[in-house]
């Protein structure tokens, strides 16, 4: 029989929760991909482009950022174009790197 979760255990979750968004966010790359979907939806070679970084290399963070569910995807053609899932993480990686240049 499953029990209920305890009060004190839904904090320590979302502290684990937090901890692997920042985890899948932890790379320059990666930061600078969720920089360039704030912007609007991409391809993937237009992200290569405004990197500087190879295809394989920005296929690869997609990978890690989809699987954390901070991208979206959606077939365009022979195309798949990437998004961000939500706003919030836009925020969080442009307030980051706001700070670092402070």
């Amino acid at each position: 029989m499953a029990t209920l979760p305890s009060p004190t255990d839904e904090p320590i979750r979302t502290l684990q929760a937090a901890s692997e968004l920042l985890r899948a966010l932890a790379s320059p790359v990666r930061l600078g991909i969720v920089r360039e979907l704030s912007k609007g939806q991409k391809y993937v070679h237009e992200l290569v482009a405004a990197l500087g970084v190879s295809q394989p290399l920005v296929s690869q963070h997609l990978r890690i950022l989809r699987n954390s569910r901070i991208v979206t995807t959606r077939r365009e053609a022979r195309e798949i174009q990437y998004g961000l899932t939500d706003d919030h993480i836009a925020h969080i990686v442009l307030d980051a790197i706001k700070h670092a240049q402070e």
